[in-house]
């Protein structure tokens, strides 16, 4: 009779378990490599070393377990439960830029992923947090094939003291939160970026149609995701058709996953960006101004009731020197749109300066609509 009374108590007082699903790559199993010619190059390397990147993942998820749920290391161990949860780390978007200017090779290599929660019996996706990391090199010499590859293993493992993909995906799962009912839905369903912006963003960013509005919905969501800390739903343009997401493990296996219809819409607008001259500094540097203007809109779809909406500006200021006979503007530009939302969201997560929101949105009640944008991401955490 005792154990009989126990028991239920006991087992209610057992932590969620998410099964680890894998490393994976976004999109249609017969194009992946194609896509992703490196990260498959890398996925090969470390098996060939006997440290697939499934198993660095699990040894780094077991290092540092999740504060929120427990992590079994297969999904068969989760069979014949109501629910079988998983996470994989889901590769979305790999870019390798190789280009000369002058005598100088500038190197470029990011990869986009998402850390991707969801049902295995339903296969629909619950949670999703977008993760980066972009690596930059310049060379007196164009990159060989080995210094390229040797870039993607830091982009995946990390580089200067910045965590990579894989510790990212890591981190992420760590604090990740599983809502014991169903949570409130974010996604960024609507991307405008003028050709005065497109004119500034690098051809590699612009490979295919559509990829410049992922790339731009990737940047905002990551910002939002990682400093206010809420999931959000990827950008269905990018990664699915129909809201059906496919990705394949690296054992193989081919899953399509459904995504949730959004509660709340994002939208948002990549105006353009300026370059300004501030002041001539000692030593016969110049420093500029590098700009970047947008907007944000936030509203829910069903009674239209906008939650934010508002234009934006920020400058990041560089130090030019006069030695420096090759500038490439686009990574200055880069931190100036990166700051105007990575800022925006630290606002919206308390921990960021009023002062600089004050001067950077064009709205008149841009206060109350931080005040009522806090309140709603508590609903969607």
């Amino acid at each position: 009779m005792l154990l009989s009374l126990v028991s239920p108590f006991i087992w209610a007082q057992q932590p969620t378990e998410v099964a680890f699903a894998g490393f994976a790559f976004s999109g249609s199993a017969n194009t992946i490599d194609l896509r992703f010619p490196y990260s498959r190059r890398y996925e090969a390397a470390q098996k060939a070393a006997g440290t697939p990147v499934y198993q660095l993942l699990m040894r780094q998820l077991q290092a540092a377990p999740p504060s929120n749920f427990k992590i079994a290391a297969q999904i068969d161990e989760l069979k014949g439960r109501d629910q079988a949860l998983a996470v994989a780390l889901v590769v979305g978007n790999e870019s390798v830029s190789n280009e000369q200017f002058g005598s100088l090779h500038k190197l470029m290599v990011v990869v986009r992923a998402q850390v991707m929660f969801f049902d295995f019996k339903s296969m629909n996706v619950v949670r999703s947090y977008p993760i980066s990391f972009a690596y930059v090199d310049v060379l007196d010499h164009p990159a060989t094939a080995d210094e390229i590859m040797a870039r993607v293993k830091l982009v995946y493992e990390g580089a200067n003291d910045k965590p990579g993909i894989l510790a990212r995906f890591v981190g992420n799962v760590a604090k990740a939160q599983i809502p014991a009912q169903v949570s409130r839905y974010l996604q960024i369903v609507n991307v405008h970026v003028t050709p005065e912006a497109q004119a500034v963003i690098p051809g590699f960013l612009k490979s295919e149609p559509g990829a410049v509005e992922t790339w731009a919905a990737d940047l905002v969501g990551e910002a939002i995701s990682t400093r206010v800390g809420v999931p959000i739903v990827p950008y269905s343009k990018g990664y699915a058709i129909g809201n059906v997401m496919s990705f394949r493990i690296s054992d193989g296996a081919v899953w399509e996953l459904k995504l949730p219809k959004p509660d709340y819409e994002i939208s948002v607008d990549f105006s353009g960006f300026k370059k300004v001259k501030f002041s001539e500094v000692q030593g016969g540097a110049t420093s500029y101004v590098y700009g970047a203007y947008g907007a944000i809109r936030l509203v829910e779809p069903l009674s239209n009731k906008v939650y934010l909406d508002t234009a934006l500006k920020n400058g990041e200021t560089r130090v030019i020197p006069a030695s420096q006979q090759y500038v490439d503007d686009f990574p200055h530009f880069y931190d100036a749109v990166n700051g105007m939302f990575v800022k925006l969201a630290q606002v919206i997560d308390g921990k960021g300066d009023e002062k600089w929101l004050r001067s950077a949105a064009a709205a008149s009640g841009i206060e109350q609509q931080i005040v009522q944008t806090k309140e709603l991401m508590k609903l969607c955490k």
